[in-house]
């Protein structure tokens, strides 16, 4: 048999139509072809159609097997032909020989494109840096035997002044496609019907490299058929329907530490030496794991034979010089951060600048609004913007993040465009939202009865459960500017901050940060020269040691240096609470003894002053010590009291804070009946406690029952229930991050399961 002549396929699928005495709509019909496709075959504009569709058409026209391999083999050609037709226009670039990481995007891609692959658009977005154009390209040189009609980039240039228009991106499309100058159409809508209709049927691999959006991106996709289009953007293109997508991530630390070893890898020495390796990964942990930072930083290293890597870990340690210093060549690592921010409009160019100033990690729309003037809804919309562009990253819920590298130049940036005079503005703006918002979330939590006045337009803390969330998620942004205040010497303010946060505080006990908060307050009491407010607040630091930190001796010097100051403030209150705390820490060094004289006297001192908050902790306090001394019956009876005293109006103090203190008690009295063996009534009072859960709503308060109960439970032999339980109180003791009773309810739950376990 002859081989097929150049531009056979038309002629030769046109006679054997004829052959067989079918029209165009007919042989549609009859291979599920469309009749345009057809026509575009045997016109010569499709020349190279997949073998699926050619085998389709032969099985319609029941060619004999000769003629079938005859036109098949016309097919392959026209594809060959294709391919060969491009003049470098829109060839990829090469690979990059030292590429590393990126294993888990390569391999999503494998999966995403090729034939029968049923994904035509996938969308590859996110910071600048990222390397997304690097990552496409390798991937796409790891396929490319996947794909018979080629593989072609075209670089959209969508940051530029002025991107390349879809009009001229169709244009070197088709004539990669193999469409000649003479034949382009002048019209865009001409030139994009033709381009779908060349490329629908064709096994190709489209690159469209940095999109500016989507009105850039659209007309170049194509409608139906099976074709593969990757596109890059530093926007996330949201508005482009039925597409995959994938926003890589910084690389993390053992891929961006390889990938500094690849790059280096022939430097003389590299890899020897273990300081060398170290250096290596404090760099990739300075380039925050971007992969554009860290391709400068190994480019350095590798044309300053001169330098080490813990030289150039040095200098790029310091933050004001870092991403001057991320300069190799033509590559700065500013400059793909420049492209980015040159494409905002003023109040988001000042959004972006001013949020450098927040101290924490992230940050809601309340704190860019804090710092701009601007509204919430406002500032929301901007905050989208910066994520689409990827100057931010999304940090879950309505809250945003800046990748280090990018929160440096936001700063570079306010110091270039802004003066001192409206850094330090913006600043002490949002340090005195912060603390006013701080001071009026934890008024929620204190000793008062009655409706509260919480009157704030940027967050909503109209409720206790608003104000706790709001105190937790915001805490290392109003912790930042408490320490910001004790260091100007804003001494009230402290002071005032630090009151605000004492019976929040019971209900956070983990967070980790109480006893600096403390410790600041203590001191801006000191240097206020009050020996009453220094006596208060020292004992909040003493409670801070004891119950957050662990550390009951220090709690109890603490406890007494605040007992001594309350004595020559003439306080008796604070004297009475400095004597609870030093029952507690008392109770936890193992001082029984001293500890229930401690108590006594804290409770006449509360007693007599007819203080409601303190006079049950005092009683509770006692309460433990007469277990721990092993006057189970004392410490039941005291327990009672406690619960008694919080339950009668005329003593109680206000709802919420006489909740927690009942469903403290009642866990301790659990104990105590524990410790007697009564196991139902011990189950009875648990049930008691965990009735307040719903009020209290804090999960160390739920988990200590809980644990209580499921030993009275496995005491009875109701190990189903008892399992159920300790699992509940492992999963608060979790939530609250509370290592001390979570080892406790691990260590009795394996010792369970090591005895039998659940009965079913």
């Amino acid at each position: 048999m002859v081989g097929p002549q150049p531009d056979a396929l038309g002629p030769l699928l046109r006679g054997f139509r004829h052959a067989a005495g079918m029209t165009l709509e007919e042989l549609a019909e009859a291979s599920d072809v469309s009749d345009r496709a057809i026509g575009d075959m045997e016109r010569g504009h499709s020349r190279g159609p997949q073998a699926r569709t050619v085998q389709a058409l032969a099985t319609a026209l029941g060619l004999r097997p000769e003629d079938a391999d005859a036109l098949l083999a016309a097919a392959r050609d026209g594809r060959r032909r294709t391919r060969r037709t491009p003049s470098g226009l829109c060839d990829l670039p090469p690979p990059i020989p030292d590429f590393a990481g990126r294993d888990e995007e390569i391999r999503w891609l494998d999966t995403v494109g090729g034939p029968g692959a049923g994904t035509h658009a996938v969308i590859i977005s996110g910071a600048p840096g990222l390397g997304k154009t690097t990552l496409v390209v390798q991937a796409a040189h790891r396929q490319a035997k996947r794909y018979e009609d080629g593989c072609l980039f075209i670089n959209l240039r969508g940051l530029d002044a002025q991107p390349l228009a879809p009009h001229e991106a169709l244009a070197r499309l088709l004539k990669a496609l193999g469409v000649r100058e003479r034949d382009l159409p002048a019209d865009l809508e001409e030139r994009q019907v033709l381009h779908r209709r060349l490329i629908r049927d064709k096994n190709v691999l489209v690159i469209l490299d940095n999109a500016a959006d989507e009105a850039h991106l659209r007309p170049l996709l194509p409608g139906e058929g099976t074709c593969t289009f990757w596109t890059t953007s530093r926007r996330a293109l949201t508005g482009i329907e039925h597409a995959r997508r994938l926003v890589p991530s910084p690389l993390a630390a053992d891929a961006a530490t390889a990938l500094l070893e690849t790059i280096t890898g022939d430097r003389p020495g590299s890899g020897t030496d273990e300081q060398d390796t170290a250096s290596l990964q404090r760099i990739a942990d300075l380039c925050g794991g971007l992969p554009l930072a860290l391709r400068i930083a190994g480019n350095r290293l590798v044309s300053r034979p001169a330098w080490t890597a813990t030289s150039l870990a040095a200098r790029l340690a310091a933050e004001d010089l870092r991403l001057d210093r991320l300069t190799a060549g033509d590559l700065r690592i500013k400059t793909a951060f420049t492209l980015s921010y040159e494409q905002l409009a003023e109040p988001a160019r000042k959004l972006f600048r001013r949020l450098s100033l927040v101290p924490g990690p992230d940050f809601a729309p309340a704190l860019g609004a804090a710092l701009t003037s601007l509204g919430p809804a406002q500032v929301e919309q901007l905050t989208d913007e910066l994520i689409e562009l990827g100057l931010l990253n999304a940090a879950g819920d309505d809250r945003a993040a800046f990748h280090d590298l990018v929160r440096l130049y936001a700063h570079q940036r306010l110091s270039e465009e802004e003066s001192a005079e409206e850094r330090e503005a913006a600043r002490t703006a949002l340090h005195t939202w912060l603390l006013d918002t701080a001071c009026s979330a934890g008024q929620w939590f204190e000793p008062v009865v009655g409706p509260r006045t919480v009157d704030d337009p940027l967050v909503d803390l109209r409720h206790a459960p608003a104000a706790q969330d709001w105190l937790r998620t915001e805490s290392a942004n109003w912790f930042a500017a408490l320490r910001s205040a004790a260091a100007a010497g804003e001494h009230r303010r402290v002071v005032e901050v630090a009151e605000s946060m004492h019976w929040f505080s019971d209900r956070w006990i983990h967070w980790g940060h109480w006893h600096t908060v403390f410790a600041l307050s203590r001191a801006a009491a000191h240097a206020l020269g009050d020996p009453g407010l220094e006596a208060t607040h020292a004992n909040y630091l003493a409670w801070a040691f004891n119950s957050c930190l662990g550390r009951p001796a220090d709690g109890m010097a603490l406890a007494l240096e605040a007992a001594e100051l309350a004595r020559q403030a003439n306080d008796p209150v604070q004297e009475a609470w400095s004597l609870t705390y030093a029952t507690y820490a008392a109770t936890d060094s193992g001082k029984f003894g001293v500890a229930v004289d401690k108590a006594r006297r804290a409770v006449a001192l509360f007693a007599a002053a007819g203080d409601r908050e303190g006079h049950p902790q005092a009683l509770m306090g006692l309460a433990l010590n007469l277990r721990a001394a092993g006057r189970f019956q004392e410490a039941v009876e005291t327990f009672d009291t406690a619960v008694a005293w919080v339950s009668d109006p005329a003593t109680a103090p206000a709802p919420h804070i006489a909740d927690v203190t009942a469903m403290n008690a009642l866990s301790g009295k659990a104990l105590a009946l524990l410790d007697l063996g009564r196991w139902e009534a011990a189950i009875e009072t648990c049930d008691r406690a965990l009735e307040r859960d719903a009020r209290v709503g804090v999960p160390l308060n739920r988990g200590v029952p809980a644990m209580r109960k499921a030993r009275a439970l496995w005491a009875l032999n109701r190990r189903d229930e008892a399992t159920k339980m300790i699992e509940d109180a492992v999963r608060c003791f979790s939530e609250a991050r509370s290592e001390r009773w979570l080892d406790e309810a691990n260590s009795l739950r394996e010792r369970w399961l090591e005895q039998g376990g659940a009965t079913d």
